[in-house]
């Protein structure tokens, strides 16, 4: 199943091998059950300040750094971007709501996918356009010893958020790794994007109410419509089909 797409992927890059070494984890919606409670509070948010915004478009804006996302709906609303000042008090008012929703939970299979592929004797990074220092700092307590600093790029290590490649080119430098050593696991277009762009072989898993045609319409390499779950699966057979391609 995975090994001609595998084949396919290294042919298009012009890449020597497919050898994994790495995974990079994208957070919302992959590693944290959390977008439901992100696209209430950006709804909450938006529309409080009579911009028009709705669930759908938080799940295909998921990925982007808060700013952008504000940037985008203030041009489309008021034609003009928003100012520092507007956007630090959207970014606050929105961490608020979020916060009020409730406490988070990881992604069910998450933790057990994580540790079968420490097992393996790969190495797990994070990749995620999120700034949400609760989100963040909660991943230590549902992964402990997973991701450490060093091996996590948030929206405060970059300028560019997905779909830029910078993210993935950021954890892809910070990894001291080549392009063909890493497959990226992302749930949002904008996230596949992004590592598409930057050259890296791309699962998207759907964990929200997106078509997944449009997470393949973005050049994801694999799209399993069974999330977290499907994933953990059959991770063994990818793992076991990346060991096996022949060039």
């Amino acid at each position: 199943m995975f090994v001609p797409k595998i084949k396919k992927f290294i042919q298009y890059n012009n890449y020597p091998e497919f050898q994994l070494k790495a995974v990079f984890f994208d957070m919302d919606g992959v590693l944290l059950d959390s977008m439901e409670n992100h696209s209430l509070a950006w709804v909450k948010t938006m529309n409080s300040l009579d911009i028009p915004f709705t669930i759908e478009e938080a799940y295909l804006n998921e990925g982007r750094v808060g700013h952008d996302t504000i940037n985008s709906s203030y041009m489309r609303t008021f034609g003009r971007k928003a100012t520092l000042e507007e956007q630090e008090y959207i970014y606050e008012t929105k961490t608020r709501h979020l916060e009020a929703l409730g406490r988070i939970m990881s992604m069910p299979y998450s933790n057990q996918l994580l540790h079968k592929i420490k097992m393996q004797g790969l190495t797990n990074y994070l990749v995620t356009g999120s700034g949400q220092s609760s989100l963040l700092d909660s991943l230590d307590d549902y992964f402990p010893n997973i991701f450490p600093k060093e091996k996590m790029i948030t929206a405060f290590d970059v300028k560019r958020g997905k779909p830029s490649p910078e993210p993935y080119l950021k954890a892809l430098e910070k990894s001291g790794l080549n392009p063909w050593e890493i497959v990226v696991i992302e749930n949002a277009p904008l996230g596949v994007e992004s590592s598409v762009a930057a050259g890296l072989f791309t699962i998207a898993i759907n964990t929200g109410p997106i078509d997944p045609e449009v997470l393949s319409s973005k050049g994801a390499n694999i799209v399993l419509k069974g999330g977290m779950e499907e994933l953990y699966y059959k991770w063994d057979d990818f793992y076991a089909s990346s060991l096996s391609v022949k060039i």
